[in-house]
């Protein structure tokens, strides 16, 4: 039993080792993420057909793979490299609500 849990325990260990060397810790602007989101506040002027964009890009998971790209492909490459493979993307705006004149 005690084997068994050194086992465990060595795997556990190596695992976490590789995830922290993988998935670095800083906090970088997700370009990729952000400019999806831009050009769906852009897409067009009713901020309904805006919306079921968003929902449509959430059910068809590009929402996360943009983000997971983010994580772990462009913002580990600006760590290691101080540079961004993706130009940084206009303020998100969200549209406004129109008022009644």
């Amino acid at each position: 039993m005690k084997n068994l849990l050194c086992k465990f325990s060595k795997a556990g260990a190596a695992l976490a080792l590789g995830v922290c060397l993988a998935v670095t810790s800083c906090i970088f602007p997700n370009n990729a993420y952000n400019s999806l989101a831009t050009w769906n506040s852009k897409l067009t002027d009713s901020k309904y057909v805006n919306e079921l964009a968003f929902l449509g890009l959430n059910i068809v998971p590009v929402y996360s793979l943009f983000l997971v790209g983010d994580y772990l492909i462009f913002n580990s490459w600006e760590f290691w490299t101080g540079e961004n493979l993706i130009s940084k993307p206009e303020p998100f705006k969200p549209q406004e609500m129109a008022s009644d004149g």
